[in-house]
C-alpha cells in the first residue's frame, strides 16, 4: 500500500505518517513509497495510543479545573460570610456551579463550531471534470505552483489539461485537503443498487441474450422458442434490428434479447446498466468455433454473465458435437459432464429438437441466480434500442426491470426525458401498463434515446424537466471531456505512478492466428516475469471493428492492432468514445510500449551510492538542543540533510546511521558542497572525535527494466 493511501485511511497528513514510520525505523522517502500491511498495523497502534493519551489528559485537565475552582471559591466565601452571617446562611450561598457548567457547555459549543469550520475549510468541492487552471483557483494557489507539484509526482501537465478523478484526489491530498465531487443533476436517480424491503420483492423472470456467429441460427432459435416465423421476414438470415421478446413457458416467463453484433449488450455495460442475466451462446455444429463466437465469449465474460452453450444444427449429417465441446474448453467453457460448470444443450432450431431442454436449463440457471424485483414501485429499466419513426417520432424499446410503467408516467434517461404516450408489447398490442420484467416499445421521448441508457419514472413532470435541463448542460461538457478520460498507454503509465491503476486491459487484433498468439505469449511473459496484471480480454484475426471499440469502451481497454487497420466506422467511434487504438508492424515495438507503461507497477529498488567524504575537526555540545555537533570539512562530493553516514576511526567503521541535522554556521541547510565547513548531527551517536572520517551515502532508486 502506498503512503498516501495509508494516510487517507488513518485520516492524517502523509508527512506526519512518514515521520512516525521513520521514527519506528521503517524507512520511507515520500508519499509514493510503499508499506506492508504489518507496518500499517504498527502505525495504527501508535495513533490509537496517542489518541487515548490525548483523551486521558483532556479528562484529567477538566476534572482538576473544576475541583480546584470549586474548593477555592468555597473557602473564600466561607471565610468572608462567617463574619457577617450565620453558618446556615453561608451554606445557602455556595458556589453557583450551574453557571460554570453553562460556561463549559458554551465553550464546548464554540469549539464544535470552530472544528466544523476547520473541517469545512479542508474540504473543497469540485466538478468531476476540471482543468489544472480551474483546480489551482479552487486550491487558491498559482497554476505554476500546481504544475510544479504535479511534476514532483512525476506527471507533466498543462494549465488547460483536464484531470481525472484519481489525479484530483491525489493532488488535493498533497495540500492537506479532501475533495468532494459535485454530482451531476439526477445522477443519484441512476444508482444501480436500490434497497427494497424483503416483503416487497417477488421472483422475476430471467433476461437472456442469445449471442453467436452470423448465420449460426440465432433468429431461428428464437423462432423455434416462440413458435413463430420471423426468419422469412429478414434478409439473408441476419438479424436486421434489435428485438426483445417475452416467452411464456410451463416453467415461467423468459425475456430474450437479440443483439446483432453484441452492440446493445456491450453498450448497456458501457453505461453501467445490467441488461442480461444469462447468455446463450449458439454454435453451429457444422461450422464450429468462429471469430464472432470468440468475440461473444469475451463480451459475456467481461460482463461476468453466466453462459449456456447451445450447439445448433445437430440434425445435419456428420456433425460432431463433442469436437465443439473440445474447442470451447480452450475458452474455459468446460461441460458439466467433464467436471466443469458450463451447461451444454444440443439443439436443432429447424426441427425444434432440444428446445424444451434449453428452456429448462435457462430456468435452472435462473433459479441458482435467485432473481427478484419490486413491482410495487415506479418503473425502472434500460433502453434496448432507440430510433426515430417518421410517423410516431422518437421511439425507445425499454426493458422494464423494476416496478410498473403506466400511460402518462413522466420519465428520464441518461440523455433525454419524456412522458409515456403509448406502451406496445412485442406482439404489437397496446398496453395500459407494463409490469417488470417485460420488454416494451415506449412512445413519448423528447429525443431518440441511446442503447444502454438507464430509464426511470419520476413523481412529476416538473421534477423531470428541472433535472433534464440541468443534466443537458452538465452532460454536454462531460461528453466533450470524455474522450480525454479514456485509458491510453501514456495515461496508464501516469496512473500507476500515482498508485491509482493496477491492471492493464488489452484487445489484440492481428493479421494471422500465429502473429496474435506470438504477441499474446510475449505479453503473458511480461506479466508473469514482473508479477504485473495484464489481461487480454479479447483477441482475434482481422481489422479493428466497431464491436472491438465498444468492448474497449465498456472495459476501459486499449486496442492493439498488428499488421491490421481500423475500419473507418471503428475509427470514427473510437474518436467519439475516446478509445485508444495503437497499430504496430514490429512485435518488439508492442512489447516495448507495454513495458514502458508497466514500469511504474514494479516495486522500487534502491541502491546505496557514496556521495561524499568529510573529516571531523571539532566536537561541540549545544545545550539548547542537547546535541553533539561534529564540526567537519567536506573533502569530496556533497552531503544532504537526509544522507546516510558511516563513521570511520582509522580503518575501522565505528557506526552507520542517519544525518539528522546539517548546519552552516547557525543555519540549517539541506546540502553542503565540496570544500566547505559544516556541522553535522548523527542520530543517536555522541562519541564523535576529531580526526574521524565521515563517509556519506544516499539511497538512489534504480530504474527497473522489464
Amino acid at each position: 500500500m502506498r503512503i498516501h493511501e495509508a494516510a487517507k485511511k488513518l485520516n492524517i497528513d502523509s508527512k506526519i505518517l512518514i515521520e512516525h514510520l521513520n521514527k519506528k525505523g521503517i524507512n520511507v522517502k515520500s508519499h509514493m513509497s510503499t508499506i506492508t500491511e504489518e507496518e500499517l498495523e504498527i502505525v495504527k497502534e501508535i495513533f490509537k495510543d496517542e489518541r487515548k493519551e490525548a483523551k486521558t489528559e483532556a479528562k484529567i485537565e477538566v476534572k482538576t479545573e473544576v475541583k480546584t475552582e470549586a474548593k477555592t471559591e468555597v473557602k473564600t466565601e466561607t471565610k468572608t460570610d462567617v463574619k457577617k452571617e450565620t453558618p446556615t446562611q453561608t451554606v445557602k450561598k455556595e458556589i453557583p456551579l450551574p453557571e460554570k457548567k453553562e460556561i463549559k457547555k458554551q465553550e464546548t459549543q464554540v469549539t464544535a463550531v470552530q472544528q466544523e469550520k476547520k473541517e469545512a475549510k479542508n474540504i473543497i468541492e469540485v466538478n468531476k471534470t476540471i482543468t489544472v487552471g480551474e483546480l489551482a483557483k479552487q486550491l487558491e494557489v498559482k497554476p505554476t505552483e500546481l504544475i510544479k507539484k504535479f511534476f514532483s509526482l512525476g506527471l507533466i501537465v498543462t494549465i488547460n489539461q483536464t484531470l481525472s478523478e484519481e489525479e484530483i484526489q491525489i493532488i488535493v491530498s498533497e495540500y492537506g485537503k479532501e475533495v468532494k465531487f459535485k454530482e451531476i443533476a439526477g445522477d443519484d436517480l441512476f444508482v444501480e443498487v436500490v434497497k427494497d424491503k424483503e416483503e416487497d420483492l417477488t421472483k422475476r423472470d430471467p433476461i437472456v441474450t442469445i449471442m453467436g456467429h452470423v448465420d449460426h441460427g440465432k433468429t431461428s432459435l428464437l423462432d423455434a422458442i416462440r413458435e413463430s416465423n420471423l426468419v422469412s421476414k429478414e434478409a439473408g438470415g441476419i438479424t436486421q434490428k434489435i428485438g426483445a421478446y417475452k416467452v411464456e413457458t410451463p416453467h415461467g416467463g423468459v425475456v430474450f434479447l437479440d443483439t446483432p453484433g453484441h452492440a446493445a449488450f456491450t453498450a448497456m455495460r458501457a453505461r453501467g446498466a445490467k441488461g442480461a442475466d444469462i447468455v446463450v451462446l449458439i454454435v453451429a455444429a457444422d461450422d464450429g468455433v468462429m471469430p464472432q463466437t470468440i468475440e461473444a465469449i469475451d463480451h459475456a465474460k467481461a460482463a461476468q454473465v453466466p453462459i449456456i452453450v447451445a450447439i445448433n444444427k445437430i440434425d445435419k449429417e456428420g456433425v460432431q458435437p463433442e469436437r465443439i465441446k473440445q474447442e470451447l474448453t480452450k475458452y474455459n467453457l468446460v461441460p458439466e459432464e467433464w467436471g466443469g460448470t458450463t451447461q451444454y444443450v444440443l439443439v436443432s432450431a429447424k426441427k425444434k429438437i432440444g428446445i424444451q431442454e434449453l428452456i429448462e436449463k435457462i430456468i435452472l440457471e435462473a433459479e441458482m441466480l435467485e432473481l427478484k424485483t419490486n413491482i410495487k414501485t415506479l418503473a425502472e429499466g434500460v433502453i434496448i434500442e432507440g430510433r426515430l419513426d417518421k410517423g410516431r417520432g422518437p421511439v425507445g424499446t425499454v426493458l422494464i426491470q423494476r416496478g410498473k410503467l403506466e400511460i402518462g408516467d413522466p420519465f428520464i434517461t441518461n440523455f433525454t426525458y419524456g412522458k409515456v404516450r403509448a406502451i406496445i408489447n412485442d406482439k404489437g398490442e397496446r398496453l395500459k401498463e407494463a409490469v417488470a420484467v417485460i420488454p416494451v416499445e415506449v412512445l413519448g421521448f423528447e429525443d431518440v434515446p441511446n442503447s444502454g441508457d438507464k430509464f426511470r419514472v419520476l413523481e412529476s413532470d416538473k421534477q423531470v424537466k428541472e433535472i433534464a435541463t440541468k443534466r443537458a448542460i452538465e452532460l454536454r461538457r462531460m461528453t466533450e471531456e470524455k474522450k480525454k478520460k479514456k485509458m491510453t498507454l501514456e495515461d496508464f503509465h501516469k496512473k500507476i505512478k500515482l498508485g491509482v491503476e493496477k491492471k492493464l486491459y488489452l484487445i489484440l487484433k492481428g493479421d494471422s492466428v500465429g502473429s496474435i498468439e506470438a504477441l499474446a505469449d510475449a505479453i503473458a511473459k511480461i506479466s508473469a516475469e514482473t508479477d504485473t496484471n495484464i489481461q487480454i480480454i479479447h483477441k482475434d484475426v482481422g481489422d479493428i471493428t466497431e464491436n472491438d471499440v465498444l468492448l474497449a469502451d465498456a472495459s476501459n481497454a486499449i486496442i492493439i492492432g498488428f499488421f491490421v487497420t481500423a475500419l473507418p466506422a471503428a475509427k470514427e467511434l473510437a474518436v467519439k468514445e475516446g478509445v485508444e487504438i495503437k497499430i504496430y508492424h514490429i512485435i518488439y515495438e508492442v512489447v516495448d510500449a507495454i513495458k514502458a507503461s508497466l514500469a511504474g507497477l514494479l516495486e522500487p529498488e534502491y541502491e546505496t551510492v557514496k556521495i561524499g567524504e568529510a573529516e571531523v575537526r571539532q566536537k561541540f555540545f549545544v545545550e539548547s538542543e542537547n546535541k553533539y555537533i561534529a564540526g567537519s570539512y567536506l573533502k569530496t562530493g556533497k552531503v544532504y540533510h537526509d544522507s546516510i553516514v558511516s563513521i570511520f576511526r582509522g580503518n575501522k567503521e565505528i557506526i552507520k546511521g542517519n544525518v539528522t541535522s546539517l548546519k552552516r554556521f547557525k543555519d540549517n541547510v539541506k546540502e553542503v558542497k565540496e570544500g566547505f565547513e559544516f556541522g553535522v548531527v548523527v542520530d543517536g551517536y555522541k562519541d564523535i572525535q576529531p580526526g574521524d572520517v565521515l563517509v556519506f551515502y544516499q539511497e538512489v532508486q534504480k530504474v527497473r527494466k522489464l
